[in-house]
């Protein structure tokens, strides 16, 4: 086990985020990701956790109500994991959140329909090959079409593609960018950075440490890595078969030898750098080598 947890495992992201010990994390995180919009003063997890009903769907991980510095509130959810289709369903789950708040035996009133604005805030750690997301940030928001000015506040997503960050530790200039280039990194990092400059990653380090955790805690932290791990794996030889599938269609209507070519050496590189990101995240040699169609010999050369 490495000296920091992988804060992408629903148990990790769990201690990090939605503990009542940890709550100063996600505060902190929180005014970083939206500086200059508002300020979190306190936040309160809500009575229960909106996790999907079936195991599949599972990606709500932390759900709280928040309150600024100028008493307005809001809900937050924030989403790790990636799922099929994962932006038509964080919307599904948003809309829930919402329809939990609307008062449905008292349609008739003036406020039945008033509800507090949610913040839908996605960690993506792993990207299937689609046009759902191009860059490490995207932001949605209600806004008109033509004037592009916001319409209502009422539902804010924030997608937040990890593997599309690529700053280095001396790179990143904001507090925001450094708690993304930490949690991305966490699980490989030998020590701490930034502990100097931001005082809340000393107390990010001491949770994070996975040295210190109790023997129940470590069981369950390892039982939701190997979970990770196993999606993770499963996925891109899902995603794998289907571009084979596709490839072998293609060849069947007589494409060209040279495109043929082309696309060989397309794929080649994209099994690399599918395998390249599973070693940053921790996996081993095998499974990177089953979940990327690479050879143990090949995926060795990359290390």
């Amino acid at each position: 086990m490495g000296k920091y947890i992988n804060p992408f495992t629903d148990w990790g992201f769990k201690r990090l985020f939605g503990q009542e010990f940890s709550k100063p994390l996600l505060i902190s995180f929180l005014n970083d990701l939206l500086v200059g919009e508002l300020h979190v003063k306190d936040l309160t997890f809500r009575d229960k956790e909106l996790l999907p009903p079936t195991k599949d769907q599972r990606g709500i991980i932390c759900d709280v109500y928040c309150e600024t510095d100028t008493g307005d509130r809001f809900i937050v959810e924030m989403q790790n994991r990636w799922q099929p289709n994962f932006l038509d369903r964080s919307i599904c789950y948003a809309c829930r959140s919402i329809l939990d708040q609307v008062d449905k035996g008292r349609a008739e009133r003036e406020d039945a329909y008033k509800f507090l604005p949610v913040y839908t805030i996605c960690f993506m750690n792993y990207m299937p090959h689609t046009d759902e997301v191009s860059k490490f940030r995207t932001d949605i928001v209600l806004a008109d079409k033509d004037t592009k000015a916001q319409v209502s506040n009422k539902l804010r997503f924030i997608y937040l593609a990890l593997p599309l960050f690529e700053k280095k530790a001396e790179e990143c200039v904001t507090d925001f960018e450094k708690w993304i280039y930490v949690l991305k990194h966490m699980e490989a990092l030998s020590r701490m950075p930034f502990t100097a400059q931001k005082e809340i990653f000393k107390q990010l380090e001491d949770y994070a440490d996975s040295h210190r955790l109790t023997k129940k805690e470590w069981e369950a932290y390892e039982n939701s890595l190997w979970v990770v791990r196993d999606n993770m794996a499963c996925m891109a030889a899902a995603e794998r078969e289907a571009r084979e599938k596709g490839h072998a269609e293609g060849h069947a209507e007589g494409r060209a030898e040279g495109m043929k070519q082309g696309r060989a050496e397309g794929r080649a590189e994209e099994k690399k750098a599918i395998a390249k990101q599973f070693l940053a995240m921790g996996l081993t040699v095998e499974q990177v080598a089953q979940g990327s169609g690479l050879s143990i010999e090949e995926v060795k050369g990359l290390q």
